[in-house]
């Protein structure tokens, strides 16, 4: 059965700046599942991205996604399951600040001004943390 969480830090302090996750989008009525990297910045969500990607064409017609987190803590299986909208950002200063954050950029993008080069922000409004023993959400 699921609770409210009493700390919603436990559940955020669990990612690291560079987080692998699985981020799920909606294609018609089909969920579409993939891998990306999850940046947290400045207590907010980002994934950098092409601009052709499906994932981008998808968030344009259906903003709601959602990420999952696998994690072992103290030798346990744990989950984190993240949901949301996704926004693309188009704001210059905010692309090349994520940009410059970002060690892996340059295998993918000439600069933070690369016309491929797309930034997502996930603004959560549920977190969802499963151990074996117990099920907490938490609206964000």
């Amino acid at each position: 059965m699921a609770r409210k969480a009493r700390n919603i830090k436990e559940v955020l302090n669990q990612f690291g700046d560079f987080q692998h996750v699985f981020l799920a989008t909606v294609d018609g009525d089909q969920p579409r599942v993939r891998p990306v990297t999850l940046i947290s910045l400045d207590g907010k969500f980002w994934i950098t991205t092409d601009m052709w990607s499906e994932k981008v064409r998808q968030i344009r017609k259906n903003p709601r996604v959602e990420c999952s987190f696998v994690f072992k803590k103290e030798n346990t299986d744990c989950c984190i399951r993240v949901t949301g909208l996704a926004r693309i950002i188009k704001d210059k200063k905010i692309k090349a600040r994520l940009a410059t954050h970002c060690d892996f950029f340059s295998k993918h993008w000439k600069n933070a001004n690369d016309p491929n080069y797309t930034l997502l922000q996930i603004s959560a409004s549920e977190a969802e943390y499963v151990t074996p023993n117990r099920t907490t959400r938490i609206k964000m």
